[in-house]
């Protein structure tokens, strides 16, 4: 019945469909199984993409030619840069979306992308011989051979839903849990536990009195998240998001539950998200808080259905209603959903190495909340690494690897296999040393060009990237040769409270100055704004950022270019490390389990000390 297949990824979640995507784009033959062809794709948290660091995620997605961005800018409802108040390493792009169009448009460019194939059944076990993962087998005990597997399951291995008192197996609600997979592993020898996710009730927007919220509409200016011209939504149709705070009403309401809690009562045994606590943990955790902000998002442009976002419970639903009914502006407030935890199991990430190859298989990946990550953004770009990783091993090629230089996704990947986690992991931007280079804004600048040479990003990107990079150079150096009179000034910085000037400055040091922004020069200066007039709105951006932070941004390049030796200086795999006697007990034991590739790997491993590496690099020195 079934063909050979050059990879086939399990799971149709945002990991699932970027592996699918990247692969079969590279030219593979790829079969996706997914456990309900409905439900490709779905957001199965809060309708959004995007926000502090993963809105960077999602762009660099993009500029590599996978398809997150396209498709949240094809279902966008409201559009949000965040952090603008700050410096441009820090602004990212968030996106509200309509639930529904967001699947409907993944599954329909997965459809039309040429080498996927579709499969509704679940994968109990992977076909390993000889360590080498060679297929898989199904519910429906279908064995389907292929040269690489990649496992995104999500929240579905042995998943149990809670609510209140009450539990069942599940790995969304109304969805049955994946079994199998998890005990075929262990068996084998691979380390799994356990960690939970939660998700707050969906109410009827028509029940909500939004006369006594704070309204947050969307932005004048459209971004988006694709480098492509993929049509955005339009500033004037976006829809309106509120926002609403508990009180101690609702927080004693609540209390009320606390001894019918799944977490209180521990029947819960994962660890939760720390960076996106349940109402219950807030609660606790922040005893002193009399009241905790919630954002109410609508979930479509034609539907009623509001997400609570902020009220995360798996309290029980009696609880839930009456805590809800003491919000302002939800006293009539109808649930359609009531809110829950999952549980589930996952893999410490620590067996991978960094093309997302699991080190006990070969041929066999690991993509999303199956390593430990939380959010869509997360396990959309290892489902794009790990999706073109599969298809590298199965055509014997080399594995493509991003360092934590290069983009947040290397950060992350870099993070989970050296430091593993033992809680839902979530990118920041504090995360990343390189914040700097890796901004939202560049990141075409910095993929486009490597993932082309790779084979994905298309020509078509590749000559929108080159026709940037010219528009910036010629944008810079006219801003350096440009001269402009006292007279056209003074007024300008009179209103923005800056020192006035007695002579002749050139543009590229006025916009140097704080508050002073090359769209706001240009109004006030008529040459400025002829010379800018027919150069894209990305590519004056851009200009103006390297030049005002290029001291900033040559300080951190120098600092990549120092941790690059030791990036260059590889470890073979078979180093014993036994012969390191100065080495610590802890260093001993985690570069045998980790087996770092290179010295900078090593520097990385949580537990292993600068003196240990000063050993190790001692020893490869000689």
């Amino acid at each position: 019945m079934f063909s050979k297949y050059d990879v086939i990824v399990v799971g149709a979640g945002h990991a699932g469909c970027e592996a699918a995507a990247a692969a079969a784009n590279l030219g593979s033959k790829v079969l996706l199984i997914t456990m309900n062809m409905q439900t490709i794709a779905q957001m199965s948290c809060n309708p959004a993409m995007g926000g502090i660091a993963k809105g960077q995620i999602v762009r660099e997605i993009d500029a590599m030619g996978g398809y997150s961005g396209i498709v949240t800018d094809l279902s966008t409802i409201q559009f949000r840069m965040l952090n603008l108040s700050k410096g441009p390493a820090m602004w990212s792009p968030r996106a509200q979306n309509d639930r529904m169009l967001f699947a409907t448009k993944w599954r329909e460019m997965l459809e039309q992308t040429p080498n996927v194939d579709f499969y509704q059944d679940m994968v109990k076990s992977i076909i390993i011989k000889n360590n080498k993962a060679c297929g898989v087998i199904t519910g429906l005990g279908h064995e389907i051979s292929s040269d690489s597997v990649v496992v995104t399951s999500g929240t579905f291995l042995n998943g149990i839903i809670h609510i209140g008192e009450k539990q069942f197996g599940g790995g969304r609600v109304a969805e049955k849990a994946a079994t199998g997979i998890t005990e075929q592993l262990v068996e084998f020898g691979f380390e799994s536990d356990r960690l939970k996710t939660g998700t707050p009730p969906r109410v009827d927007g028509r029940s909500l009195d939004y006369t006594k919220m704070e309204e947050q509409k969307g932005d004048k200016h459209i971004v988006g998240f694709s480098y492509t011209n993929t049509t955005k939504v339009k500033p004037e149709d976006q829809r309106s998001c509120f926002i609403t705070y508990t009180n101690q009403n609702v927080h004693d309401i609540l209390k009320t539950g606390f001894d019918r809690s799944p977490m209180y009562q521990g029947r819960i045994e994962g660890v939760g998200p720390r960076y996106c606590p349940s109402i219950e943990d807030k609660i606790s955790r922040f005893a002193d808080r009399d009241r905790h902000q919630l954002f109410v998002e609508p979930e479509g442009w034609n539907t009623v259905e509001i997400y609570v976002n902020g009220f995360s419970t798996s309290l029980p639903e009696e609880v839930q209603n009456q805590a809800l009914k003491q919000v302002p502006g939800f006293e009539n407030c109808k649930i359609f959903r009531p809110g829950y935890a999952i549980e589930y199991d996952y893999f410490m990430p620590t067996q991978l190495n960094h093309a997302l190859e699991t080190k006990l298989v070969s041929n066999l990946f690991f993509a999303g909340q199956i390593n430990g990550t939380t959010g869509y953004e997360e396990a959309a770009c290892q489902g794009l690494m790990a999706g073109i990783n599969a298809h590298q091993k199965a055509k014997h090629l080399e594995p493509f690897i991003l360092k934590r230089s290069d983009a947040y996704i290397g950060v992350l990947v870099d993070d989970l296999i050296n430091k593993g986690t033992d809680e839902p992991y979530r990118m920041f931007t504090s995360r990343a040393e390189y914040r700097t280079l890796l901004r939202q804004d560049n990141a075409d600048l910095r993929l486009t060009e490597r993932s082309h040479q790779l084979g994905l990003a298309s020509a078509e990107r590749m000559r929108a990237v080159e026709l940037k990079q010219v528009e910036v150079k010629g944008v810079k150096n006219m801003l350096k040769d440009l001269s402009i009179e006292p007279e056209d000034l003074n007024t300008y910085f009179e209103e923005i409270q800056s020192a006035a000037v007695t002579e002749k400055q050139k543009a590229a040091k006025i916009i140097l100055r704080p508050n002073v922004s090359l769209q706001s020069l240009s109004k006030v200066v008529p040459a400025l704004k002829e010379k800018l007039e027919g150069i894209s709105i990305e590519a004056v951006e851009q200009a103006e950022i390297q030049i005002k932070y290029e001291r900033y941004i040559e300080k951190e390049q120098q600092l990549v270019d120092k941790m690059s030796e030791l990036e260059n200086m590889r470890i073979p795999e078979s180093f014993d490390y036994s012969k390191l006697n100065a080495l610590s007990i802890e260093a001993l034991q985690k570069f045998k389990k980790i087996k770092p590739a290179t010295l900078g790997q090593a520097s990385r491993i949580s537990g292993v000390n600068p003196s240990d590496v000063q050993i190790l690099m001692v020893y490869m020195g000689r």
